[in-house]
Order: C-alpha cells, then structure tokens, then sequence
C-alpha cells in the first residue's frame, strides 16, 4: 500500500510539472508594453470588494492555489477578496475570465522580514485550466539565475502620476522584460539588506523598468525550453526603477518545502532550473532531456517514502 501512495504521489507531481509553464499564446521577444490575451495564464488579479479594485498581483500555481505577497493581506479577510484568472483588462471584456472568491490566506510565519514576505491564498474551488488559465512551473530548491538571466514580470501596478488621483494604473495587463542581477551588486546597491532569500532583477542604467505600486505579488519568470519558471514575488522596489536599483522580490525556490507543505494536495510543478545534471569529460555540460531530467528528480522521493 505504501508502495503504491509513493507512485501515486510521483505520478501526481509528474503530471503537475507536465501542465505548468505552458504559454501557447505567448510569443514575446521584447518587452515593456501592454500584454496580449493569454500571454501570462496564470497571472491572478487580487480584488478587495469593499475598496471596489484590484489591488495586487499573484500567481496560479496549481488549480486552487495562488502565490503572492505577504503585504497584501494585513488586515485583509479572506472574505473581502475575489480572484480573478484570465484576465487581460480591468476595464472591459475579458471573455477567457473566471473568478474565484478566497478561503484561506497563509503568510509565512516570519512575513515582517523582507525576505520572507509571501503568501499562499486558497481558492474556493479548483479552476479548470485552458490556454489562458494555466499554472506556471515554480524554481525548485537549489535552482540558480545567474547574473543577466532572461526574465520577466507582469502586473497592473501604477505606471505614472495622474493629476486627479496622483496615480496612473493602466487598463491592460502590463509586462517588462528584466534581467536578473546578482545579489552582490544588488546587495551593495541596497547598502546590505539582500539575503539568500531574495533575488533582484532589473537594470542598473535604465530606471522605469520595475514593479510599482500595486505589483506586490507580481510573478518573475524565465523561460526554459518550452516552460516558464516563476523565480521571484515582486516585493520591493525603490521609486519603481530607479536606475541602480534592482527591483527585489522573493527567492522561490528557497520556499519548496514551505509552499509544498501547504499545497500537498495538489502539489505545484517544481523544476529545476537550469536543468544541469553533470559535468562532463574536459568540464563541458550536459543537459539531459527534460524527462529524463524529471526521472531523476522522482527517484530520491520514491526512495525516501519507501524506506
């Protein structure tokens, strides 16, 4: 019986990995623009209903679960909150949309640390996933983005000042191409507040390029092969892309056992990243397929509940 719990399990986690980080209608190149329909699938919009908007950002990580920022929940119920998937606009149509309300919110034990700000919320049913709902793939533990890593963020957080309201948000799901910096720089550029729990991503001769107010949440992904990996929960940013200094957000793949812990349900795809599993004669890499790479990945759980 127990034999069979652990395949049943590995083959749960197979499936999941199998699913997440597919983007069919995602075809970027260059950022810093508005996002097309079923670009991000499993970007969420965090909705407070007794303030009537959204308010922060989240991501979909397996189908009743959503990622996000620890600061966006002080003093905010469960009760008061709608998940929205799907979602393009927030003015308008958004055909592809569905909604869920929020039963359970989980911050992390230690949540007033910066580099522990994170949340899990729970969805009041699981969703259906198509191709503009889908979860993304989160960086396993011992994953590594070195310095200039491809990546990006997404959010519908403030993009300039408005007169009226002092702020502008924009109507359309916003997305920027960031590249990760190592946490040294960063480190020194915060005058010593980045930790191993964190990493930084942005630009060090271009301001404007960050979350603003209103990402807190926000999903960071890189792409591997034909899945996207969420590395990073936008958490901290100053004047929202100053140049030298890197917005800063949570290190996922330090959370693994946390984030699993809670979702062992329905356990979200970890992947490595980047999927390289030996060195090879005279120093060179080799990356192994990516289910061969999975294979490996199953076999010490296997081993571990069976013995």
């Amino acid at each position: 019986m127990k034999f069979n719990t652990v395949f049943c399990v590995a083959g749960a986690i197979l499936l999941n990995i199998a699913v997440c980080g597919e983007a069919a209608l995602n075809t970027k190149i260059v950022g810093g623009q508005d996002a097309t329909t079923g670009s991000w699938p499993w970007q969420a919009s965090i909705f407070s209903v007794s303030f009537g908007f959204d308010f922060c950002s989240g991501s979909l990580i397996n189908k009743e679960w959503v990622l996000s920022a620890a600061d966006c929940f002080m003093g905010t119920p469960a009760s008061d909150l709608v998940v929205y998937l799907g979602r393009l606009t927030q003015n308008g149509s958004n055909p592809h949309e569905t909604n869920r309300t929020v039963i359970k919110i989980i911050k992390h034990p230690k949540y007033n640390s910066l580099d522990q700000k994170l949340a899990l919320i729970q969805l009041s049913s699981p969703v259906t996933f198509t191709d503009y709902i889908k979860p993304v793939c989160l960086a396993a533990a011992g994953s590594v983005f070195v310095d200039g890593t491809d990546s990006w963020v997404t959010g519908w957080g403030t993009i300039g000042t408005d007169e009226l309201t002092g702020f502008k948000f924009p109507a359309i799901l916003q997305e920027v191409e960031t590249p990760i910096v190592n946490n040294f720089q960063c480190d020194v550029a915060y005058g010593g507040i980045i930790t191993n729990n964190l990493i930084c991503a942005g630009f060090f001769n271009e301001g404007g390029k960050a979350p603003c107010a209103g990402d807190q949440g926000s999903p960071l992904v890189s792409k591997q092969g034909s899945k996207w990996i969420q590395s990073g929960i936008a958490v901290y940013s100053i004047g929202c892309g100053l140049p030298e200094y890197p917005a800063v957000y949570i290190r996922v793949s330090e959370y693994q056992d946390w984030i699993s812990y809670y979702t062992n349900s329905s356990m979200p795809g970890f992947v490595p990243f980047p999927l390289i599993l030996s060195i090879g004669s005279g120093g060179s890499i080799i990356l192994f397929p990516f289910s061969l790479a999975l294979t490996f990945s199953i076999i010490p759980l296997i081993f571990f509940h069976f013995f």
